[in-house]
């Protein structure tokens, strides 16, 4: 594959990001990957140990130096394990169940790195389970404004939602009766 900036070397860096979710790629040689400043300099190497640390240390940007921690990561530790938050920046392992807690103001930097941006993982559901668990989270919703519309005395609205629901859940029943034929 020849270098996508300047199309004469073969690309020696390949480099992947997702930002909000979408992916680009990139392909470059190492004369360009130097003069885009993904890499600095021809003599430095670059690690998988600096590849890893990079994702936990998410004050770093990647082939630079360190800069020195702020005082309260340095002094930050875990009562119950006597980890530091600096240990745990080291290593990305956390030493007890109560370190979470303890660096939790420290950590969304991290998740947002980590996770494009975002700072929950909701996961994926199983193609299968998709329609059901779908259904299943608009019958919860229907129900609370069902919920809504009772404390609002909106007693006709809330007639026509609970023979939504009511169809729903035939619906789902009905799904599931065949599925286990």
């Amino acid at each position: 594959m020849d270098c996508e900036n300047c199309h004469q070397r073969p690309a020696t860096l390949h480099l992947t990001n997702y930002i909000n979710g979408e992916k680009t790629e990139i392909h470059v040689c190492q004369h360009c990957a130097i003069e885009k400043g993904y890499i600095e300099g021809d003599d430095e190497t670059y690690t998988i140990h600096d590849l890893l640390s990079g994702l936990f240390n998410f004050n770093t940007p990647m082939a630079k130096k360190p800069e020195p921690q702020t005082s309260s990561q340095q002094e930050l530790t875990c009562p119950h394990c006597n980890m530091s938050y600096l240990q745990f920046a080291k290593t990305g392992k956390f030493g007890c169940s109560h370190c979470y807690q303890t660096f939790k103001d420290h950590l969304n930097p991290l998740f947002r790195r980590i996770h494009s941006g975002n700072t929950e993982h909701i996961g994926k559901i199983p193609k299968r389970q998709y329609v059901h668990l779908q259904k299943k989270r608009q019958i919860q919703d229907y129900r609370e404004q069902l919920k809504q519309l009772i404390a609002q005395e909106a007693f006709e609205e809330a007639a026509k939602l609970r023979d939504k629901i009511k169809a729903l859940e035939q619906a789902s029943e009905l799904n599931r009766d065949e599925e286990g034929e």
